[in-house]
Protein backbone atom coordinates (compact mmCIF):
# COMPACT_ATOMS: atom_id res chain seq x y z
CA UNK A 1 0.00 0.00 0.00
CA UNK A 2 0.93 3.61 -0.83
CA UNK A 3 1.26 6.46 1.86
CA UNK A 4 -3.00 7.65 0.84
CA UNK A 5 -3.87 3.93 1.07
CA UNK A 6 -2.66 3.66 4.55
CA UNK A 7 -3.42 7.19 5.72
CA UNK A 8 -7.18 5.99 4.77
CA UNK A 9 -6.79 2.41 6.71
CA UNK A 10 -5.84 4.44 9.97
CA UNK A 11 -8.74 6.53 9.86
CA UNK A 12 -11.48 3.92 8.76
CA UNK A 13 -10.01 1.17 11.23
CA UNK A 14 -7.31 3.04 13.25
CA UNK A 15 -4.55 0.50 11.74
CA UNK A 16 -1.11 1.21 11.63
CA UNK A 17 -0.02 -2.22 10.44
CA UNK A 18 -2.11 -4.90 9.75
CA UNK A 19 -4.11 -6.22 12.64
CA UNK A 20 -3.66 -9.33 14.84
CA UNK A 21 -6.94 -11.65 14.14
CA UNK A 22 -8.89 -12.16 11.09
CA UNK A 23 -8.89 -9.79 8.94
CA UNK A 24 -10.09 -8.98 4.95
CA UNK A 25 -8.65 -5.48 3.07
CA UNK A 26 -10.00 -4.13 0.00
CA UNK A 27 -8.47 -1.87 -1.94
CA UNK A 28 -9.72 -0.51 -5.04
CA UNK A 29 -12.28 -3.12 -5.57
CA UNK A 30 -9.63 -6.26 -5.04
CA UNK A 31 -8.29 -8.51 -2.23
CA UNK A 32 -5.56 -6.63 -0.46
CA UNK A 33 -5.05 -8.84 2.23
CA UNK A 34 -6.65 -11.89 4.28
CA UNK A 35 -6.05 -13.69 7.61
CA UNK A 36 -8.26 -15.97 9.25
CA UNK A 37 -8.18 -18.14 12.69
CA UNK A 38 -9.39 -21.14 14.26
CA UNK A 39 -12.60 -19.74 14.91
CA UNK A 40 -13.17 -17.27 12.22
CA UNK A 41 -13.46 -18.08 8.88
CA UNK A 42 -13.62 -15.77 5.47
CA UNK A 43 -14.73 -17.22 2.23
CA UNK A 44 -14.55 -14.94 -1.25
CA UNK A 45 -17.93 -15.42 -2.62
CA UNK A 46 -18.83 -17.36 -6.17
CA UNK A 47 -21.77 -15.49 -7.51
CA UNK A 48 -21.20 -11.76 -6.89
CA UNK A 49 -18.55 -9.65 -5.16
CA UNK A 50 -18.09 -9.76 -1.39
CA UNK A 51 -17.31 -12.33 1.05
CA UNK A 52 -18.76 -14.55 3.86
CA UNK A 53 -17.98 -14.20 7.43
CA UNK A 54 -18.58 -17.58 9.53
CA UNK A 55 -17.46 -17.42 13.28
CA UNK A 56 -17.86 -20.64 15.24
CA UNK A 57 -20.29 -21.03 17.94
CA UNK A 58 -18.65 -20.32 21.64
CA UNK A 59 -16.40 -17.74 20.17
CA UNK A 60 -15.24 -15.17 22.63
CA UNK A 61 -12.87 -11.78 22.27
CA UNK A 62 -11.46 -12.05 19.08
CA UNK A 63 -12.65 -9.93 16.23
CA UNK A 64 -12.44 -9.15 12.57
CA UNK A 65 -11.30 -6.41 10.75
CA UNK A 66 -13.21 -5.92 7.01
CA UNK A 67 -12.19 -2.29 5.81
CA UNK A 68 -12.49 -1.05 2.25
CA UNK A 69 -10.34 1.83 0.74
CA UNK A 70 -10.50 3.79 -2.38
CA UNK A 71 -8.19 5.66 -4.04
CA UNK A 72 -8.93 5.86 -7.52
CA UNK A 73 -10.92 8.20 -9.29
CA UNK A 74 -14.42 6.78 -11.30
CA UNK A 75 -14.40 3.88 -9.48
CA UNK A 76 -17.51 2.17 -8.00
CA UNK A 77 -17.40 -0.46 -5.71
CA UNK A 78 -20.16 -2.87 -4.77
CA UNK A 79 -19.67 -5.56 -2.23
CA UNK A 80 -22.26 -8.01 -0.47
CA UNK A 81 -20.72 -9.25 2.39
CA UNK A 82 -22.52 -11.68 4.50
CA UNK A 83 -21.99 -12.26 8.79
CA UNK A 84 -23.19 -15.90 10.30
CA UNK A 85 -22.61 -15.37 14.07
CA UNK A 86 -22.81 -18.85 16.20
CA UNK A 87 -24.82 -19.52 19.22
CA UNK A 88 -23.17 -18.16 22.20
CA UNK A 89 -20.71 -15.50 20.66
CA UNK A 90 -19.43 -12.78 22.00
CA UNK A 91 -17.29 -10.81 18.98
CA UNK A 92 -16.16 -7.13 17.82
CA UNK A 93 -16.52 -6.11 14.19
CA UNK A 94 -14.85 -3.27 12.64
CA UNK A 95 -15.39 -2.29 9.29
CA UNK A 96 -15.75 1.47 7.61
CA UNK A 97 -14.89 2.81 4.42
CA UNK A 98 -12.15 5.59 3.30
CA UNK A 99 -12.21 7.18 0.08
CA UNK A 100 -9.38 9.80 -1.90
CA UNK A 101 -10.68 11.34 -4.85
CA UNK A 102 -8.21 13.77 -6.41
CA UNK A 103 -9.71 13.56 -9.72
CA UNK A 104 -12.75 14.27 -12.09
CA UNK A 105 -15.16 11.13 -11.56
CA UNK A 106 -17.00 10.10 -9.14
CA UNK A 107 -15.56 7.32 -6.31
CA UNK A 108 -18.81 5.58 -5.26
CA UNK A 109 -18.64 2.19 -2.14
CA UNK A 110 -22.37 0.63 -1.68
CA UNK A 111 -22.00 -2.14 0.99
CA UNK A 112 -24.60 -5.01 1.58
CA UNK A 113 -23.99 -6.10 5.02
CA UNK A 114 -26.25 -9.10 6.46
CA UNK A 115 -25.90 -10.76 9.87
CA UNK A 116 -27.13 -13.30 11.52
CA UNK A 117 -26.57 -13.90 14.62
CA UNK A 118 -27.82 -17.22 16.78
CA UNK A 119 -29.17 -17.74 19.94
CA UNK A 120 -27.41 -15.54 22.53
CA UNK A 121 -24.48 -14.20 20.56
CA UNK A 122 -23.46 -10.81 20.94
CA UNK A 123 -21.75 -8.66 19.02
CA UNK A 124 -19.95 -4.54 18.87
CA UNK A 125 -19.90 -3.75 15.15
CA UNK A 126 -17.63 -0.38 14.34
CA UNK A 127 -18.68 1.19 10.78
CA UNK A 128 -17.03 4.60 10.28
CA UNK A 129 -16.89 6.53 6.80
CA UNK A 130 -14.66 8.73 5.93
CA UNK A 131 -13.68 11.08 2.36
CA UNK A 132 -11.02 13.24 1.20
CA UNK A 133 -9.40 14.46 -1.88
CA UNK A 134 -9.49 18.00 -3.57
CA UNK A 135 -10.59 16.48 -7.10
CA UNK A 136 -14.04 17.99 -8.89
CA UNK A 137 -15.55 14.43 -8.29
CA UNK A 138 -17.55 13.31 -5.47
CA UNK A 139 -16.75 11.12 -2.62
CA UNK A 140 -20.35 8.64 -2.48
CA UNK A 141 -21.00 6.21 0.23
CA UNK A 142 -24.59 4.17 0.28
CA UNK A 143 -24.18 1.21 3.21
CA UNK A 144 -26.89 -1.07 3.94
CA UNK A 145 -27.14 -3.12 6.92
CA UNK A 146 -29.70 -6.13 7.47
CA UNK A 147 -29.37 -7.51 11.05
CA UNK A 148 -31.57 -10.82 11.44
CA UNK A 149 -31.52 -11.46 15.37
CA UNK A 150 -31.81 -14.49 17.10
CA UNK A 151 -33.44 -15.71 20.25
CA UNK A 152 -31.43 -13.63 22.95
CA UNK A 153 -29.02 -12.18 20.79
CA UNK A 154 -27.73 -8.73 20.93
CA UNK A 155 -25.83 -6.33 18.92
CA UNK A 156 -24.79 -3.17 19.27
CA UNK A 157 -23.71 -0.90 16.03
CA UNK A 158 -21.71 2.45 16.26
CA UNK A 159 -21.63 4.44 12.79
CA UNK A 160 -19.54 7.38 12.61
CA UNK A 161 -19.30 9.77 9.74
CA UNK A 162 -17.72 13.25 10.51
CA UNK A 163 -15.62 13.84 7.24
CA UNK A 164 -15.58 14.24 3.54
CA UNK A 165 -18.60 12.33 2.57
CA UNK A 166 -20.60 14.21 -0.07
CA UNK A 167 -23.63 11.61 -0.70
CA UNK A 168 -24.71 9.14 1.48
CA UNK A 169 -27.94 6.98 2.03
CA UNK A 170 -27.62 4.78 5.11
CA UNK A 171 -30.12 2.28 5.61
CA UNK A 172 -30.56 -0.15 8.11
CA UNK A 173 -33.47 -3.24 8.55
CA UNK A 174 -33.64 -5.69 10.84
CA UNK A 175 -35.92 -7.96 12.48
CA UNK A 176 -35.45 -9.32 16.14
CA UNK A 177 -37.11 -12.49 17.99
CA UNK A 178 -37.63 -13.13 21.57
CA UNK A 179 -35.49 -11.32 23.86
CA UNK A 180 -33.16 -9.52 21.55
CA UNK A 181 -31.87 -6.75 21.53
CA UNK A 182 -30.10 -3.95 18.69
CA UNK A 183 -28.63 -0.49 19.82
CA UNK A 184 -27.55 1.90 17.35
CA UNK A 185 -25.53 4.93 17.89
CA UNK A 186 -24.94 7.27 14.71
CA UNK A 187 -23.19 10.28 14.38
CA UNK A 188 -22.84 12.55 11.69
CA UNK A 189 -21.65 15.90 9.99
CA UNK A 190 -22.32 17.27 7.00
CA UNK A 191 -20.88 20.43 5.36
CA UNK A 192 -20.61 22.27 2.00
CA UNK A 193 -23.75 20.78 -0.08
CA UNK A 194 -23.05 17.34 1.43
CA UNK A 195 -26.34 15.53 1.32
CA UNK A 196 -26.95 12.92 3.84
CA UNK A 197 -30.00 10.18 4.05
CA UNK A 198 -30.34 7.91 7.66
CA UNK A 199 -33.61 5.46 7.46
CA UNK A 200 -34.11 2.54 10.44
CA UNK A 201 -36.97 0.11 9.98
CA UNK A 202 -36.68 -2.58 12.64
CA UNK A 203 -39.64 -5.16 13.00
CA UNK A 204 -39.47 -6.38 16.75
CA UNK A 205 -41.22 -9.51 16.21
CA UNK A 206 -40.50 -11.43 19.64
CA UNK A 207 -41.87 -11.19 23.18
CA UNK A 208 -39.11 -9.20 25.20
CA UNK A 209 -37.08 -8.16 22.51
CA UNK A 210 -36.07 -4.36 22.32
CA UNK A 211 -34.37 -1.98 20.14
CA UNK A 212 -33.04 1.90 21.23
CA UNK A 213 -31.44 3.89 18.40
CA UNK A 214 -29.64 6.90 19.17
CA UNK A 215 -28.94 9.49 16.55
CA UNK A 216 -26.36 12.88 16.95
CA UNK A 217 -25.72 15.04 13.99
CA UNK A 218 -24.50 18.51 12.88
CA UNK A 219 -24.98 19.90 9.43
CA UNK A 220 -23.38 23.24 8.56
CA UNK A 221 -23.29 25.37 5.83
CA UNK A 222 -25.89 24.49 3.23
CA UNK A 223 -25.47 20.96 3.35
CA UNK A 224 -29.09 18.64 3.64
CA UNK A 225 -29.72 15.67 6.39
CA UNK A 226 -32.47 13.58 6.36
CA UNK A 227 -33.39 11.33 9.20
CA UNK A 228 -35.83 8.60 8.63
CA UNK A 229 -36.33 5.84 11.43
CA UNK A 230 -39.40 3.30 11.88
CA UNK A 231 -39.78 1.03 14.70
CA UNK A 232 -42.66 -1.79 14.56
CA UNK A 233 -44.00 -3.34 17.55
CA UNK A 234 -45.59 -6.52 16.53
CA UNK A 235 -45.33 -8.28 20.70
CA UNK A 236 -44.98 -7.23 23.72
CA UNK A 237 -41.63 -5.26 23.42
CA UNK A 238 -39.90 -2.12 23.78
CA UNK A 239 -37.95 0.43 21.28
CA UNK A 240 -37.18 3.74 21.46
CA UNK A 241 -35.77 6.21 18.64
CA UNK A 242 -33.91 9.30 19.73
CA UNK A 243 -32.81 11.94 17.04
CA UNK A 244 -30.83 15.04 18.00
CA UNK A 245 -29.31 18.00 15.61
CA UNK A 246 -27.57 20.59 15.56
CA UNK A 247 -28.67 23.14 12.52
CA UNK A 248 -25.72 25.58 11.67
CA UNK A 249 -25.10 28.61 8.78
CA UNK A 250 -27.59 27.65 6.48
CA UNK A 251 -28.42 23.87 6.20
CA UNK A 252 -31.57 21.61 6.14
CA UNK A 253 -32.57 18.79 8.48
CA UNK A 254 -35.48 16.65 8.51
CA UNK A 255 -36.48 14.73 11.16
CA UNK A 256 -39.35 11.59 10.94
CA UNK A 257 -39.35 9.17 13.43
CA UNK A 258 -42.20 6.50 13.37
CA UNK A 259 -43.57 4.14 15.65
CA UNK A 260 -46.29 1.38 14.71
CA UNK A 261 -47.69 -0.63 17.47
CA UNK A 262 -49.57 -3.58 16.64
CA UNK A 263 -49.95 -5.27 20.33
CA UNK A 264 -51.27 -4.09 23.05
CA UNK A 265 -47.78 -4.42 25.17
CA UNK A 266 -45.58 -2.55 22.72
CA UNK A 267 -44.06 -0.25 24.59
CA UNK A 268 -42.94 2.56 22.22
CA UNK A 269 -41.08 6.38 22.37
CA UNK A 270 -39.67 8.80 19.81
CA UNK A 271 -37.66 12.02 20.77
CA UNK A 272 -36.23 14.18 18.13
CA UNK A 273 -35.23 17.61 18.83
CA UNK A 274 -33.40 19.94 15.80
CA UNK A 275 -31.81 23.44 17.27
CA UNK A 276 -28.87 25.80 16.74
CA UNK A 277 -25.96 26.67 19.17
CA UNK A 278 -27.66 28.10 21.90
CA UNK A 279 -25.41 31.65 22.70
CA UNK A 280 -24.97 31.21 26.15
CA UNK A 281 -22.71 28.17 25.54
CA UNK A 282 -20.64 30.66 23.13
CA UNK A 283 -20.56 32.70 25.19
CA UNK A 284 -19.48 30.93 28.66
CA UNK A 285 -16.57 29.54 26.60
CA UNK A 286 -15.46 33.11 25.04
CA UNK A 287 -15.16 34.05 28.38
CA UNK A 288 -12.77 31.29 28.74
CA UNK A 289 -10.53 32.77 25.91
CA UNK A 290 -11.95 31.05 22.82
CA UNK A 291 -13.15 32.71 19.71
CA UNK A 292 -16.49 32.24 18.79
CA UNK A 293 -15.43 29.64 16.00
CA UNK A 294 -13.35 27.86 18.98
CA UNK A 295 -16.17 27.89 21.11
CA UNK A 296 -18.12 26.11 18.44
CA UNK A 297 -15.83 23.56 17.69
CA UNK A 298 -15.76 22.35 21.05
CA UNK A 299 -19.23 22.33 21.31
CA UNK A 300 -19.98 20.58 18.48
CA UNK A 301 -16.93 17.93 19.15
CA UNK A 302 -18.24 17.54 22.66
CA UNK A 303 -22.05 16.83 21.24
CA UNK A 304 -20.86 14.05 18.62
CA UNK A 305 -18.60 12.33 21.56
Amino acid sequence: MDAIEKNLLKEVAELDALPVGAYNIRANGGLAGRNTTANIDIVTKTDKPGIDIFIKPGTKNESVHIPVIISRTGLKDLVYNDFHIGADCDVTIIAGCGIHNCGGGDAQHDGIHTFWLDKNARLRYVEKHYGEGDGRGKQVMNPTTIVHLGEGAHMEMETTQISGIDDTIRKTGGDLAAGASLVVHEKIMTTGDQKAVTDFNVDLNGDGCSANVVSRSVAKDTSVQEFISRINGNCACAGHTECDAIIMDHAKVLASPQLTANHIDASLIHEAAIGKIAGEQLIKLMTLGLTEQQAEEQIVNGFLK
